[in-house]
C-alpha cells in the first residue's frame, strides 16, 4: 500500500505541475521502518510506478531495485529526517518557482492568506549550503526543522513532511498555494493586510483540527480525478 500511495503522490504532483523535471524527490516508509521508498534518479514524476520505486535503508543500502541509482541529495535529506523524527513517515522535497521565491525572501512565509495560516508559527527555515551531498550538514538541517513538519530551504525550495503520505501532500499543496499568493500579492505593490496574532493563532488551530485524518479528503479527491 505504501508503494502504491507514494507512486500516486508522484503522479499527483506531476498533474499539479509541482515537479521539477528530474530534480526533486518524495519518499515514504512504513510506520517505524528503518528503510524508505524513493524513486530512481532520472525518472519524471509521471513515470513513477510502485514497481520502479527503490527501497533504501537508512544507512544508504539499496534493498530493492537492483542496478538502480538514487539521488544522493535525496538520500541525505530523507534519511536524516527519518532517523531523527520517528513521527514522520513521508517527506516531500520540491522546488517550484513560487516556493523558491518565498524561501529567498527575508520575511519568509507571510500570514497574508488562509493558505498561509495553515503554517502560522509552524514553519522552519534552513539556510542554503550548496547541495546536500554528505552528512556534514545533517545536524543543522534536523535542528532547523525541530518539531515542525514544514521547512523553507532558503534559496532552494521546500520540505514538507507528514505522519502519512496524504498529510505530507496536504501541507505541500497548501504551502504552494500560500507561496503563489504571496508572490502575486507582492507584485501589486499595494500594502498588505496581516490578521492580528490572536486571529492567526485561532485560525491555524481551526484549520489543522478541521478533520481528524489531515489530508485524507483531498487525497480521495485526487485519486478520483486521476481515475484510480
Amino acid at each position: 500500500m505504501i508503494k502504491n500511495n507514494l507512486a500516486m503522490a508522484y503522479r499527483i504532483l506531476s498533474y499539479l505541475g509541482m515537479d521539477d523535471h528530474t530534480y526533486t524527490h518524495l519518499s515514504a516508509r512504513e510506520e517505524g521502518a528503518d528503510y524508505f521508498y524513493i524513486y530512481p534518479f532520472g525518472l519524471l514524476f509521471e513515470e513513477v510506478t510502485p514497481h520502479n520505486l527503490l527501497k533504501v535503508s537508512l544507512d544508504g543500502q539499496i534493498l530493492e531495485g537492483s542496478g538502480a541509482s538514487y539521488n544522493k541529495t535525496g538520500y541525505v535529506i530523507h534519511s536524516s529526517v527519518y532517523k531523527a523524527r520517528p513521527d514522520i513517515n513521508a517527506i516531500f522535497h520540491i522546488h517550484t518557482p513560487a516556493g523558491v521565491a518565498v524561501s529567498a525572501m527575508e520575511a519568509g512565509l507571510m500570514s497574508i492568506s488562509q493558505w498561509a495560516l495553515h503554517f502560522y508559527g509552524k514553519v522552519s527555515y534552513h539556510s542554503y549550503d550548496s547541495l546536500a551531498l554528505d552528512d556534514s550538514n545533517n545536524k543543522c538541517l534536523i535542528q532547523d526543522l525541530g518539531e515542525n513538519f514544514t521547512m523553507m530551504m532558503r534559496n532552494h525550495g521546500t520540505l514538507t513532511c507528514g505522519k502519512t503520505i496524504h498529510e505530507a501532500l496536504f501541507y505541500t499543496y497548501h504551502l504552494e498555494k500560500a507561496c503563489q499568493t504571496q508572490v502575486m500579492a507582492l507584485q501589486t505593490g499595494q500594502g498588505l493586510i496581516i490578521p492580528p496574532e490572536e486571529i492567526c493563532k485561532a485560525t491555524v488551530a481551526d484549520l489543522l483540527n478541521f478533520e481528524k485524518d489531515l489530508g485524507a479528503r483531498d487525497w480521495a479527491a485526487w485519486i478520483r480525478k486521476l481515475g484510480k
